[in-house]
Parts: structure tokens; sequence; C-alpha cells
């Protein structure tokens, strides 16, 4: 059986969270919107579990927008935000950066290229981190919003967010944060952090797929757009999927809990493998901060390597990473935001992402800081003949 190594994807489902969820497919499967008892009790589960999230992050329950996923909530949140500042301040410029998620990013360029938006790049160091001065140097009234990824799915960077807040904060630029990596290690203090959007998704943390949510702070009006009936408190029509809804507060309160314990136990993990493979292996850089990184994350590029192969080389052997690049295409392309960091080709085509999760062991990362130095140098040995 593979050893897996790709939790940044996705994670397992808790057995504790399936439990949670399974009285909601079958016995209390009424519709929330529904006046009927059937309908209550299933409004009565969804209120719960709003108010669990929101205790966890600091917020009001009415603060918490279920929605399909990460992806939904980013979507929501961008769009949402931009034509509230453009209806009522005028403002039309969008400050996030090279290094976002592509549901960030592809939503921004519809916004600009679509919707009459102009989209403008925060300066960031070559570890993928928002420059604090570069963003005061560009902050104006007629800044829509800014929208910053947490903690970099690709390179494992996190961003100084609540630096960042506090300036937004101070000029009165909705700020939005997309959390998805950040929600199962990081401080989620949505007043600590000085944040008015931020985005989760429930199988990072071992919820169910399908389940998100989008937090706006109360005094952050939001247009939605996906409209119909009056769910959500009129931010996102749509039947309730309350056995997801169930899911996601159930995982998201056994990971909060499990953080003290968790993050210094796969913090060691990380550090082995990240101080093991550059001795091991020649002409290999690690992608992103080393200081400033997800305890979970290790993230490498490879000078004239082709990611997929070495990913499928992995597979072979046991082992289930990740890359960066467009790894199930068969036409691999160098990864933006290894280009955006300035990496050339010859680097950028070797992303090797390797993230960790509560099932991970000390066996597991010596069996792959092993087998990884043959494998390389079986491709690189290849490419030259």
């Amino acid at each position: 059986m593979s050893i897996y190594f790709d939790y940044a994807a996705t994670t397992p489902l808790d057995p504790d969270v399936l439990q949670a969820m399974m009285p909601y497919f079958n016995d209390t499967f009424g519709n929330p919107s529904s006046i009927h008892q059937a309908g209550q009790r299933a409004e009565a589960a969804v209120d719960q579990s709003r108010t669990v999230v929101a205790a966890l992050i600091g917020a009001d329950p009415f603060e918490i927008t279920f929605t399909s996923g990460a992806t939904e909530s980013n979507n929501l949140a961008l769009r949402g935000i931009a034509h509230q500042s453009k209806l009522t301040r005028g403002a039309s410029r969008i400050l996030t950066t090279a290094v976002e998620h592509p549901s960030v990013m592809q939503t921004c360029r519809q916004l600009e290229d679509l919707e009459g938006f102009t989209l403008e790049f925060l300066p960031t160091d070559n570890e993928g981190r928002v420059l604090i001065q570069g963003l005061e140097n560009v902050l104006r009234d007629d800044t829509a919003l800014v929208s910053v990824i947490y903690a970099n799915n690709e390179i494992g960077t996190v961003n100084p967010i609540a630096q960042i807040g506090a300036l937004c904060r101070d000029r009165g630029i909705p700020f939005h944060i997309d959390a998805a990596q950040a929600a199962n290690h990081l401080d989620l203090d949505v007043n600590q952090l000085q944040i008015d959007l931020m985005t989760l998704g429930a199988h990072k943390f071992y919820g169910p797929k399908g389940a998100g949510v989008l937090y706006h702070r109360h005094q952050t009006a939001i247009t939605p757009w996906q409209t119909g009936g009056s769910q959500e408190y009129g931010h996102r029509a749509g039947t309730h999927n309350v056995p997801a809804i169930i899911g996601f507060a159930k995982a998201f309160q056994i990971a909060r809990e499990m953080l003290a314990e968790f993050t210094p136990r796969v913090t060691a993990l990380r550090d082995q493998i990240i101080e093991s493979i550059p001795q091991t292996i020649p002409d290999v850089l690690l992608s992103g901060s080393k200081e400033h990184r997800l305890a979970n994350h290790i993230s490498f590029t490879l000078k004239d390597i082709d990611s997929n192969q070495l990913l499928a080389a992995l597979d072979l052997a046991g082992f289930a990473c990740s890359s960066g690049s467009a790894c199930k295409t068969g036409n691999p392309e160098p990864s933006p935001i290894l280009e955006a960091l300035g990496l050339d080709p010859h680097w950028a085509l070797g992303s090797l992402r390797i993230s960790l999760g509560r099932a991970s062991t000390q066996a597991q990362v010596e069996a792959l800081v092993r087998a990884l130095p043959t494998i390389v140098s079986r491709l690189r040995t290849k490419q030259i003949a």
C-alpha cells in the first residue's frame, strides 16, 4: 500500500466526523427551510454547527456562511466584495499576489477581463511573502479589496496576515484571506488577524469534501453571486447540505482541539525531511520560507527533473506525493508560482511537494528519505541519455 504524503491536497474523513454526519442522511433528513418538525430539527443542527464554527474563530454565528467548499468561498468573497466596493465607493482596483491559489487568481483575472476591474500584484520576497512596505505604497482609496493567501498551498510560506490586516483596517479597505491550508495548523482568530473575510474548506482538516465556510465581518457587506432563496442570511442561495455542514463543524472542532499536539509532532518530521534531502541529492532547493512555513509542508525544486516523471516514479515506489506543475496533463509546464519567485524553467519544472498528516510516522519519513536520491539520480541519468 502506498505511503500517503499528499495531505495538502486532501485528507481522509475522520471516523468521528463520519459518525456525526450519518444521522443527517436518513434519520434527520428534513430541509432546514421547511417549517415542520423534520425541517426544524435539521435547521437546529445547522444553527448549532454555525455556532461551533463561529466560536472557534472568534466570530459571531451570523458572520458564518456555509458553502460547497473553499473555491466557492473564494469566489463569493472576491466577487461579492469587488462589486460591493465598486457600487458603494467607486473602487475598482483588486490587489492580490502572484502566488495565489487558482480559485483566487482565476477569479481576479475574470473580474479584470470581463467586469472592468484592475488587477495588481503585491510585491513579495523570493519566499513568496508579502512585503509590508510594498503594500503600504500601493494602498489607495480606489482599492476595492486586498486578497492574500494565508499559507501557500504549493510552497508552504505563511504570510504576515495580522500586519497586512492592520494596514487594510487603517485604510478602510476590505481584506480577504484564503486560509484553506492554514486551518489545520495556524491561529484563526479573526480579530487578532484583523481580517474581514476568510475562506475555509473542510477536506483539508479531515472533514468531508464539498463543505466550506466563508467568514465575513458583519460590517462588511457582500453582493451574493448565487441567487435564489434566502438561505445563509441571503448571502448564498440553495438548499443546505446538512450532512456536510455537520461534518465541517465536527472536523473543525477536532482539528482545533488537536492543534497543540499535532503541530510539534509534524514539525519535527517536516524539519527532518528539509534537512536530509539536500544532504543526499545535489541541485535541490527548498521552495518557500524555512522560517515562516506550515508545520506539515515540505516543497523542493530539483534542477533538470520533470516533476511528472518524478511523481510517477515515486508512485511506483510506493509514495503518494504531488507537484505544483500540470502533473496530470502529460504536457509538463513550469509552475507559475515558482516562475513568479524568479526560478528559471530548468528548476521550475522540477517541483515536489511532500505534506504530512495525522497518520505520518518517523518510519514513513525515513523510507522516503532513503528512496528519493536513487529515484532522482535515475531520472537525471535518463534525461542525459
